[in-house]
């Protein structure tokens, strides 16, 4: 019953910003999250402590940009957390979800220049709800495929395929009503069987040592961030993402995340520092920094019987390049400036 009320919750805060003009944000923000709410966003803005500075920082000038924007939602859904990697469950309440927000710019947001095209922003939302109330958000859009939604290429051109990022297919992602609970623990045993076992077993350079094909199907969705891309069967994700991911963090591990829940077939996982590891390799043609990195990212997983079919990733490539000695955001506004330099 809990999560039901906290998904409404949700899907109420999200519906009231949809509503509201840039300088009603905080007004929203303030009444949907507790005061004290610890809100941790992408870079280059990172933790925000209160509705009022989450408003301030992230919702007022990202409506304030784009006047028309609106949410189409792909996934909602929730549950109580077990997020530890010694197997402990933490019973926090969260409600995730993921999907598009879709506009117009009519100014910059964070001097990403404008475009006369439709933007299709990719985003991700976890909140921990306690007493009727959000209390702990992550929030991630991926900053990099709007870079290239406007003409500007910060990074290599992707190994995978650019801009899929789909709702789930033959599935209804909005998880309103209540679900099997039996169905739900399959999934978060597999999930949980998935992130402390096989993600965290790589050894060497032999792939077959984590046993992906156990969880993934060999056609398997997945759709990765901007600057990595989609691949769209086990075959290639190992190849596209897989083998260079892990020539550049061979030592990389999941650590406790914020949260890990499932509900029916859905899965979720959340971390701001839910990955560490040491940059000893190459990666999209940067050199090795031997830097200790810790990865901001959200998972989203469907079950389909039992083999994981789709997995919608994000990571926060912009802290994570700039952990590797790289500024996303100033190669972003160095090539907007030559750009418009190159026009007169």
């Amino acid at each position: 019953m809990i999560n039901q009320i906290n998904k409404k919750w949700v899907l109420a805060f999200w519906e009231a910003l949809d509503k509201v003009s840039s300088s009603q944000a905080s007004s929203v923000c303030s009444e949907y999250c507790a005061p004290d709410c610890v809100w941790n966003g992408p870079a280059p803005i990172y933790q925000q402590v209160g509705p009022q500075a989450m408003a301030e920082n992230f919702w007022a000038p990202l409506k304030a940009s784009i006047p028309d924007l609106r949410r189409q939602t792909h996934m909602i859904f929730g549950g109580a957390s077990s997020g530890r990697a010694d197997g402990g469950a933490d019973g926090r309440m969260w409600v995730c979800g993921t999907g598009y927000l879709i506009g117009q710019a009519k100014g910059a947001f964070l001097d990403i220049p404008v475009t006369e095209k439709t933007l299709r922003l990719r985003w991700g939302e976890f909140y921990r709800i306690e007493g009727g109330t959000i209390v702990e958000a992550q929030v991630l859009i991926d900053f990099v495929d709007w870079f290239e939604q406007v003409g500007l290429s910060v990074l290599p051109a992707p190994l995978g395929i650019a801009h899929v990022y789909p709702a789930p297919t033959g599935y209804d992602g909005l998880l309103i009503d209540a679900q099997d609970p039996d169905e739900t623990k399959k999934t978060l045993s597999m999930g949980r069987d998935f992130i402390y076992g096989a993600l965290n077993s790589f050894e060497s350079s032999d792939l077959s040592s984590m046993g992906m094909e156990d969880f993934f199907h060999q056609n398997v969705k997945w759709y990765g961030p901007g600057g990595i891309g989609a691949c769209l069967s086990l075959e290639e994700f190992q190849e596209r993402h897989q083998k260079p991911w892990l020539v550049a963090f061979p030592n990389r591990k999941v650590q406790d995340l914020e949260s890990l829940f499932a509900e029916g077939a859905l899965l979720a996982g959340s971390g701001v520092a839910g990955v560490k590891a040491l940059h000893t390799g190459p990666f999209r043609d940067t050199p090795a920094s031997g830097q200790p990195i810790e990865f901001s990212g959200l998972d989203f997983w469907l079950r389909s019987g039992d083999k994981f079919t789709e997995n919608w990733v994000f990571v926060d490539m912009v802290d994570m390049f700039s952990q590797m000695g790289h500024d996303l955001f100033k190669i972003m506004r160095e090539q907007s400036v030559a750009r418009q330099e190159g026009k007169r």
